[in-house]
């Protein structure tokens, strides 16, 4: 814990900005939301995942979400929700070990687990079986999907636990992204943990969208991509088929994972995380349009909405989710994800409980019915580039 606390002490030193007092009521209103919104995005887009490679999902295609279908997957098919059981993998051991456990714990935990891994996650659970721990799990040289999109999927978890404070949030990601991704890979879990932090702190969302960008080395690919997608974003900000087009043909077959060479399949973070942006810059707030157009993008479109829709959920908290949206949920709250012993009413107390102690380590104040919380300034991560020998 000591070296939790000088590390942290020197973010908040270095990084501190305004101060923001949010009533307890609406800080567990927002982490609900954000946990709530990946269950609903990720249900909303499951029918269509990875069907649609390299192509939009056409307007033909309807996109909805029947009142029944949470439940169904819950009942049916959980592994839909691998997304958030991967989260909740880490959040059981910081729940258990506390904020400074060490990344073999985390690694252990998601090696051991019973749970199916694909992609970067499961070549870090192969190298961590053969004894080799992070961060060589998920070094490029040693995992052949180090830019996957895995990471980006599962650090929902630090952007929640670091309300407004987003420089801790990215320190969250570190040694965690690293189990399993490196570089590129590890930048699209970075940014989504960015923008969680910063939607409990900014109602503005093209805000949060471009503020996040700045915790990613301006040199790396990853920051070139999502500074594309907001530039033809301005270009073109009524037309969001215009800018996937644009997209696509620069960033469209720029993969280093082996499945997607030479074909339309792509996994990789950048071009994932472009659709997530996507889908919060176009949806402009709205957020049935929001998932929507981050699903039709295509590629994981179970995941990208799921990202999209937290962020904003996050932003403007789980009562104001649209009741359309939210018609079932009640129905799973209590109903633990499989392979863990959380539920997301669980996971709401614990995401509040670690939210708090974070807020504390980084200046804040919790008082007795409110927080005060130091919201930080973004800084970049460092630079990594996977492979970079390969041009």
């Amino acid at each position: 814990m000591k070296r939790l606390l000088v590390c942290l002490a020197a973010l908040v030193c270095a990084s501190c900005g305004r101060t923001v007092t949010l009533s307890k009521d609406n800080l567990m209103d927002k982490i609900k939301g954000g946990w709530a919104s990946q269950v609903i995005g990720c249900t909303y887009g499951g029918p269509t995942e990875f069907r649609y490679q390299g192509r939009m999902i056409p307007d033909s295609i309807a996109l909805e979400l029947p009142s029944d279908r949470i439940k169904w997957y819950f009942d049916n098919a959980p592994g839909l929700y691998d997304d958030v059981y991967m989260d909740l993998t880490f959040v059981q051991v910081f729940e258990d070990l506390g904020l400074d456990a060490p990344a073999a714990e985390f690694a252990k935990a998601m090696a051991y687990a019973p749970y199916p891994l694909w992609h970067a996650n499961m070549a870090a659970r192969t190298n961590i079986l053969n004894g080799m721990m992070p961060p060589g799990s998920g070094h490029w040289k040693y995992n052949d999907h180090c830019d996957d999109i895995d990471f980006q999927i599962e650090a929902d978890y630090a952007g929640l636990m670091a309300p407004g404070m987003v420089n801790a949030a990215t320190y969250y990601t570190d040694s965690i992204g690293h189990i399993m991704n490196y570089g590129d890979g590890w930048y699209g879990g970075v940014y989504m943990a960015s923008m969680y932090a910063l939607a409990f702190v900014n109602d503005d969302i093209a805000y949060i969208v471009r503020e996040g960008l700045k915790t990613i080395p301006e040199q790396s690919d990853f920051h070139a991509c999502l500074t594309d997608v907001i530039n033809w974003w301005k270009e073109n900000p009524d037309d969001w088929k215009a800018t996937w087009q644009l997209v696509q043909d620069k960033w469209g077959h720029v993969t280093t994972c082996p499945h997607g060479r030479g074909n339309d399949f792509n996994i990789d973070a950048k071009i994932n995380s472009a659709y997530v942006a996507m889908g919060l810059l176009y949806g402009a707030g709205d957020y049935g349009k929001t998932m929507e157009i981050s699903t039709r993008c295509g590629q994981d479109s179970d995941c990208n909405p799921a990202s999209a829709a937290g962020i904003l959920g996050t932003m403007i908290g789980y009562s104001s989710i649209p009741e359309q949206f939210k018609a079932g949920l009640s129905d799973v709250e209590d109903i633990n994800f499989a392979y863990t012993n959380l539920s997301l009413n669980r996971t709401y107390e614990i995401s509040f409980g670690h939210a708090l102690k974070v807020i504390r380590l980084n200046g804040g104040r919790v008082l007795d019915d409110c927080v005060k919380i130091k919201v930080q300034v973004p800084e970049a991560v460092r630079f990594e580039k996977s492979c970079p020998a390969i041009e």
